[in-house]
């Protein structure tokens, strides 16, 4: 009998120590699916976004606005579509394209900003900003032109990266089109310090830079790109990961500094305010 509970004992811890493994292996699986507490859910809802901006067959494209596409102050990149922002000699560049509509680029914003600024103002980091227009053609509506003209508006003004980080953290639902009314894109750019004033309406009113925008847009739909936010650091993917690791802000801090190796930092630019 003795012998026999002791195999049974044996057995019952082997099956203990079995399910223990079991809710361990379940427990990594969790934790590399979470990019990090502020972006729970991203994995999933860039698939979803990628899909859309997959099928999207170019619905924005029609309608282009007339005359010719007037690039805001500092524009550069191919066709000046990209909007920089941290010190031109970076050694390392992010390359991000979004949409001001996406709820996805909002949670990618508003949870990596601060360590993105802090990398510009070090010298690390140069951000080159392409703005897409992917969930008006989706959805309807013009706020995902109306809020990135206005930010060209911003960088005329020298205030597109405060004005950027204002429009994600008042970003409205995805199907309230409310950033489509120019008098809530002006009434916000009241957060900026000095933003809101006679020029900087008058180019929100105008559409100074919609066709700007609408060629932005045809350059991110013949990209191949899958979604918004796209985020490239140095020319290779890492949103949603980079090769097997998910993308977290330390993730994003060392992978910078991997590239960065034996570089030397930028000049220093001033810090974005506003925001």
């Amino acid at each position: 009998m003795s012998e026999k509970n002791e195999q049974g004992k044996r057995a019952a811890r082997e099956r203990l120590a079995q399910q223990r493994e079991r809710q361990r292996a379940s427990e990594r699986r969790r934790r590399t699916l979470i990019v990090s507490s502020a972006v729970v859910g991203v994995l999933a809802l860039a698939a979803v976004v990628g899909l859309i901006a997959a099928n999207s067959g170019g619905k924005n494209s029609k309608g282009e606005a007339a005359g010719p596409a007037v690039a805001p102050s500092g524009a550069t990149g191919k066709d000046s579509l990209a909007i920089p922002v941290g010190a031109d000699d970076a050694p390392s560049t992010l390359t991000i394209w979004e949409d001001f509509r996406c709820p996805v680029c909002a949670q990618f914003e508003n949870a990596f900003r601060d360590s993105v600024h802090e990398m510009e103002r070090t010298g690390q980091l140069r951000v080159e900003y392409h703005l897409a227009t992917i969930i008006d053609g989706n959805l309807g509506g013009s706020g995902s032109l109306r809020a990135a003209n206005a930010a060209a508006c911003a960088q005329d003004a020298g205030k597109f990266s405060a004005y950027h980080d204002v429009l994600y953290s008042n970003q409205p639902q995805e199907t309230d089109d409310a950033f489509g009314d120019n008098a809530k894109l002006i009434s916000l750019s009241g957060k900026v310090p000095g933003l809101d004033t006679a020029t900087f309406r008058g180019c929100v009113e105008d559409g100074r830079h919609d066709t700007w925008v609408k060629k932005s847009n045809t350059a991110f739909q013949n990209g191949g790109f899958q979604g918004t936010p796209t985020a490239l650091l140095n020319g290779e993917a890492i949103f949603p990961k980079k090769g097997n690791e998910p993308i977290t802000v330390a993730n994003l801090k060392k992978w910078v500094a991997e590239a960065n190796k034996g570089k030397k930092p930028g000049t220093v630019t001033p810090a974005p305010s506003g925001s």
